[in-house]
Parts: structure tokens; sequence; C-alpha cells
């Protein structure tokens, strides 16, 4: 999502390398860069000035350390004041009220509620170990409420049933009984999309809010919709008392100016972020760790919490056995790795989140490293045998025609898989090998940040 924004802020960064110290001219000419920056990923302009002027006051006062050199200090100012336009600290959930906790989610038609709601049931399920139910008062959208079940099933969550022909208001009623009766921890009420200058919509979101009185009232709001965003959710929240917000579809190629605009705008802080369509794909919002993605600092803890929450760690420990056993590493192994990337959001969702990478690697570069090159391998690799999988050796000639067509691929994608895997072998000898990790860190001249990143056995 920040993309664009990393780019052009890292180039200005750039700038001030090799001079002395900050002065007025050098400080004016990295502020036009990062105005120009902020305009272009749709921040609003309120927040443009403010950021600017404080940016600008800080590297021209005294706050600057002598210890940094004029770029860090540059880069460590902008970075506590994106800390500060996005949030501060994380904004946790509210669960202090009598059992249920009454969450309702609201936003514009296509926002993404039902599968937010389905993400956020399933979030708290999982790591909050709280007993979740949800309920849908969508009445207008076809299909919507058979659309919740369908993800309450998948995600192993309560689901009270409700039916089309039914006024929004009675659902909300229901529900909330059957919650209380239930002993349920949570009840998330997914509702109607609405504009904000629907009158008797919003007429009718307001009455749920009074029948449910939610401890949480959460906007989910479409970050493809840029600055735009902040302002309708600035008008919902005149109308509905809004505690914080959800911010969806962040993987596409938004450029970041919801996620810049909304707190402020709004006073209202994003609780969490959506990245995909899949129901794990939630996370907690933490503006210290986004502040330091957008300006390619990487985010390492969130990529431990990930490894740590959707890890297979049976299997990565497995494999660990295997290789300091002197046992090779075969294409089975090669596509049970894959699997769990694919699930920690995939290849270029990891290397988003390491230091250094964005400078390291051209955004081209990054967009090519896509999930696309990881499903074609994988395909290749279901279309083995398990013997062919365990022997890559046994693989020639009509054995990779029958690849080819069962994958549906060439016949140079099954050689250059092959031939990648070869060396991939290689270096994992290596690696296995005592000592063999550090020998490729200190080939690679060492990555910052990734310290205590690899487990001891590795090292």
């Amino acid at each position: 999502m920040f993309d664009s924004l990393s780019e052009r802020l890292t180039r200005t960064f750039k700038n001030l390398r090799g001079q002395g110290r900050l002065t007025e001219e050098n400080v004016q000419n990295a502020l036009r860069e990062v105005r120009l920056s902020l305009i272009e990923a749709d921040v609003a302009l309120p927040v443009v000035k403010e950021f600017i002027e404080q940016v600008k006051n800080k590297s021209l006062g005294q706050e600057v350390s002598t210890e940094l050199s004029p770029d860090q200090a540059f880069i460590k100012i902008v970075h506590d004041e994106l800390v500060a336009v996005l949030g501060g600290i994380r904004a946790e959930l509210n669960f202090k009220t009598q059992p249920p906790a009454v969450f309702l989610m609201a936003g514009l038609q296509g926002s993404g509620k039902t599968t937010s709601t389905a993400k956020l049931a399933r979030y708290l399920k999982e790591t909050e170990n709280k007993k979740v139910m949800v309920a849908s008062a969508d009445i207008y959208r076809p299909a919507a409420i058979k659309q919740l079940q369908i993800l309450a099933e998948q995600i192993g969550v309560s689901f009270f049933p409700s039916d089309a022909h039914e006024d929004p208001t009675e659902i909300a009623r229901k529900a909330l009984d059957t919650a209380k009766k239930q002993f349920v921890d949570v009840l998330i009420l997914d509702t109607a999309g609405r504009l904000h200058i629907d009158n008797e919509m919003m007429a009718e979101i307001k009455s749920l809010h009074q029948i449910i009185n939610p401890v949480e009232t959460l906007f989910v709001v479409d970050s493809m919709t840029g600055q735009d965003a902040a302002n309708t959710a600035k008008a919902f929240h005149d109308t509905l008392p809004l505690t914080g917000v959800v911010l969806t579809k962040t993987d596409g190629d938004a450029r970041g100016g919801a996620a810049l605009s909304v707190k402020q705008i709004t006073g209202q802080p994003i609780k969490f972020i959506g990245s995909g369509e899949k129901v794990e794909a939630l996370e907690p919002f933490h503006p210290e760790r986004i502040a330091s993605r957008i300006l390619g600092m990487g985010d390492i803890l969130t990529l431990i919490e990930e490894v740590e929450r959707k890890a297979d760690k049976q299997a990565s420990e497995k494999l660990a056995k295997k290789l300091k056993k002197g046992k090779s590493f075969d294409l089975e192994d090669f596509r049970q790795q894959l699997l769990q990337m694919n699930n920690m959001g995939g290849v270029a969702g990891m290397m988003s989140k390491l230091p250094g990478v964005s400078q390291m690697m051209p955004q081209q570069a990054m967009k090519q490293v896509g999930d696309k090159a990881m499903a074609q391998t994988i395909a290749i690799i279901n279309s083995m045998t398990p013997k062919e999988r365990r022997i890559p050796k046994l693989i020639a000639g009509s054995r990779k025609k029958r690849i080819a067509q069962g994958s549906g691929t060439q016949l140079q994608d099954v050689n250059k898989l092959l031939k990648q895997f070869e060396q991939m072998q290689k270096m994992m000898k290596k690696f296995t090998k005592p000592g063999g990790m550090q020998k490729m860190m200190r080939g690679l001249g060492g990555m910052p940040g990734l310290k205590g990143f690899l487990p001891d056995e590795f090292k």
C-alpha cells in the first residue's frame, strides 16, 4: 500500500546524505519532496500542512541529536511524526463490560464489512481466546446473511440465523438475547452498507446502536478510496460515536492516504488493517511498525508474530532435525516451505517487512517476486509423484513432459525449477554445516535488524 510513498521518501533521504548538518536550505528542499510525496499518496491537505510544519520546527530546532548524521536525524524526525499522525500507540479493543461485549460494524457499500466481521471473529477466537458470535443485519444485499454464515462455519464461531424479511432492529435485539443466553464473550453485528447522505439508512444504524449499545463501533473503510475515506469516516462519526477504524484492502495499489489521514480527521484510531480475502489476513494496527514499514525500515516484530502464529512448528522442527542428521533437502520439503510462506502472506508480503529490502530491490523487482511464481512452483511440484519429490534425479525426458502437462506449464518452466532446486540443495548443505549460516551472513555483508531472528541450530 505504501510502496510509492516509501520509494519517494527514500529518495529524499538519500539527497541529504553526505551533507555536514541540517540547514534551513537543505531542510526546505527535503520538506518540499516530503510534501509532494504525501500529496501524491492522497493524504488529506490539512494533515499534510500540519505534518510538514511539525517536521520543519523539529528539524530546525534543538531536537536534532548531534550523534546522528543529517539524513539519520531527518529520518528520525519524519518517523516520529508519522507515528504521531498514525495514532501514536496501538489502540486496543475494549472488553470492559458485562458479557457479551457487542461490536458494531459500519461502513459504505463494498468496503469489506462482512469479510472483516469474519476476520475479526477469527482473531478474537484464536488470539484473545474469546467465545464469539456473529450476526448479520444486512437485509438489503442478496445472500449477505448466507455469506456470513459460510464464513462463520469456516472459522468455527457461532452464527445467529436471521432472515432478509426481518427488521434489522429486531435481528439485533434477538441476536443480543441469544448471545446472553449462550454466555458469549463477544457479539459482532454486521450491518448493511450505507452512504452518510442517506438519511433513512443512517437513522436505521442509529437505532441499531441504541438497541445493542456496543462497546466498539468500528468503521470499515476501503483504503482504495484515499483521503475521501477519512472524510466519510468523519461524517459517520458525527452520527455514530465511532470507537475505531478497520482499514481494508491494504494489499491493493492504494497509496496510503487513508491510513495517514483518518486519525487526524476523525480523532479515532485505526485498530486493524486487512490485506487480502483470506480470513487470516487481518493484523492489529501498530503505528510505530507501520511508520517503520513506510520508511523502508521493515517490520520484524510483525513478521516474527506472524511466524509464531501461522507457521507449522512441528513441520519446521521435523525439517531442522532431518537436515541436522545430514539428510538432503527434497522437493516435498521445498513444497511445505512454500505453503507456509503462502500462509504468511506470500514472498512479497514477507519481504516488505524485512529491513532494507525496499532500498536493495526496486519496486518492479519486488512485484516480480510475486505469488504467481510461487503458485506456479507449487503446481509443478504437485504434479510430481511422491517418489519424484524425494529423488528429483529421476525426473527426466517423458516425466518432465508429464509434469509440465499436469501443472499447465511449459517444459522450460520445469527445467528452470529443477535447476533452481539443485542450487538450493547445495546451499542448504552449506547452511547445515557448523557455522554455515554465519558464513552466509558475512557473505551478504550482514543485514541490520535480523539479529536473533534465526534459530540457534543454524548459527
